[in-house]
């Protein structure tokens, strides 16, 4: 990401996502990450006042970042899916890759914005499940390609 050439329009579906977003929601790693340089940043100032959930079994209370608006500890996939089945908006996942991958098997995930880039690793994480699970279809709501090379997909999950 940070070798390809910055362009503002590629990288504009983190805006829109924001735009949309009512909640967000962290696996403890990447809480631990961002949360003590967001709640400091102005870039992040927006994040400010929107509800924080962390899906953790190991993180404690204490360790939650005061100042930083209401944030609580969820245990389970569990209590994702209650908290998925309140009234409320958009709640994004932002890192958070083993969340979303165990969040996407158990059926919780309505939505996917993906910006891939045109780059080939050796190696790494998929942002999917190798687990054997049900055929999940996907409609494509969006799509752009940029003179980076970046391309946006935003896929909505139908079944």
């Amino acid at each position: 990401m940070f070798r390809t050439e910055f362009l503002p329009e590629a990288f504009a579906l983190k805006g829109e996502e924001l735009a949309e977003t009512t909640a967000l929601m962290f696996g403890r790693r990447s809480y631990e990450a961002f949360a003590p340089a967001w709640s400091q940043s102005a870039d992040h100032a927006d994040y400010q006042d929107l509800p924080k959930y962390v899906v953790s079994t190991t993180l404690d209370q204490d360790a939650l970042i005061e100042g930083w608006g209401e944030t609580r500890i969820l245990r389970s996939a569990d209590d994702v899916a209650e908290l998925k089945s309140t009234e409320g908006g958009a709640i994004f996942i932002h890192g958070s890759g083993e969340l979303a991958r165990s969040l996407s098997t158990a059926g919780l995930i309505d939505r996917y914005n993906l910006l891939v880039f045109p780059v080939l690793l050796s190696e790494g994480k998929s942002i999917f499940s190798r687990a054997s699970q049900d055929e999940r279809r996907l409609t494509v709501r969006e799509s752009a390609v940029y003179g980076n090379g970046v391309m946006k997909v935003v896929y909505d999950v139908t079944s």
